[in-house]
């Protein structure tokens, strides 16, 4: 593991530390908080079992499982079973309602929506979605899972509202092995950046912001970007700095009186970047974003592996 997932990974563990007053009265915020998206569920046993599952993850329980969950409860295993794994219900208003309280809980005018996916390692070829893919978490092509998240940050705090599981194009065209795992038959392929785009239509409207942000994954798509900038979003993207790109603002080479015209040429983007004077820069706080509300400042990042791309005009 990379030393700066070490140093990430002890800073998440020193957060995990709670103090024994946070459990005081959880059961009943836990209650307020599951109430609204259970009463989303259209049967009342449905919405019992709701209670009764979240309950369960959160106490003293060895094992968090269904069967030792439905136990504590006093209860025959399979009714929350088959509420688990094979009830029918629709849980797009359960992250709609999710969005509606981040944005109302969290909501400033200059937040930020961030897209990141993030793989788990998994093993075997039942588990949906699982493929050889690049995973970043053991820093390796590997077997593994990948979600699409997407995160709202505002002044206030942050959240996760919405995720997808990325299916890739060998799982997306084998019939088979889709039944076998209860893929739904609506769900087709989608890129990555597909997903972001679906979920930002979902939810953008209940998340007030003013930037879409993303990791370089997220950047690297030209699609992705214009798709952006189409439905009128400002975005802070980061993108390797080995991609190749065409400076519009360059003055072209002279035409010669022949052929077509020429165009300015392709480019890294670490060296295009290297080549813009000392004045085309402007420093921002690092850690205080929202400082000057006007803008995102641009800033020569220290590593060169990778710069960020915005579309607001300098």
């Amino acid at each position: 593991m990379e030393r700066r997932f070490e140093l990430r990974k002890e800073a998440m563990l020193a957060e995990c530390e709670v103090a024994p007053q946070v459990f005081h009265g959880v059961m009943d915020r836990l209650s307020k908080f599951v109430e609204p998206f259970a009463e989303l569920l259209r049967q009342p046993a449905q919405r019992r079992h709701t209670m009764e599952y979240m309950s369960g993850l959160v106490s003293d329980l060895e094992r968090k499982n269904v069967e030792s969950i439905a136990y504590g409860h006093d209860q025959d295993r399979r009714n929350l079973q088959h509420f688990i794994g094979c009830a029918q219900w629709d849980h797009q208003p359960l992250m709609t309602e999710l969005a509606r309280q981040v944005g109302q809980e969290l909501g400033e005018d200059d937040g930020v929506i961030v897209f990141d996916p993030s793989a788990f390692p998994k093993q075997g070829k039942q588990s949906v979605g699982v493929a050889r893919q690049w995973c970043g978490r053991l820093g390796k092509l590997d077997n593994c899972q990948v979600g699409v998240c997407m995160a709202y940050v505002s002044r206030i705090d942050h959240a996760l509202t919405n995720t997808r599981l990325y299916l890739p194009k060998e799982w997306a065209k084998d019939r088979a092995r889709r039944k076998a795992a209860g893929v739904p038959k609506e769900i087709r392929f989608q890129t990555r950046h597909e997903q972001a785009l679906q979920m930002l239509e979902e939810q953008g409207e209940l998340l007030p912001h003013a930037w879409v942000a993303g990791d370089d994954e997220m950047g690297e798509s030209a699609h992705f970007r214009r798709d952006l900038n189409d439905r009128g979003e400002q975005y802070l993207l980061s993108v390797a700095g080995n991609r190749r790109i065409r400076d519009l603002r360059a003055e072209p080479p002279a035409y010669s009186g022949r052929g077509r015209l020429p165009k300015v040429p392709f480019q890294r983007v670490d060296q295009w970047r290297d080549s813009l004077p000392t004045s085309a820069w402007t420093k921002m706080p690092k850690r205080d974003p929202w400082k000057s509300k006007s803008s995102l400042a641009r800033c020569r990042p220290r590593s060169r592996s990778t710069i960020w791309l915005t579309t607001k005009p300098w």
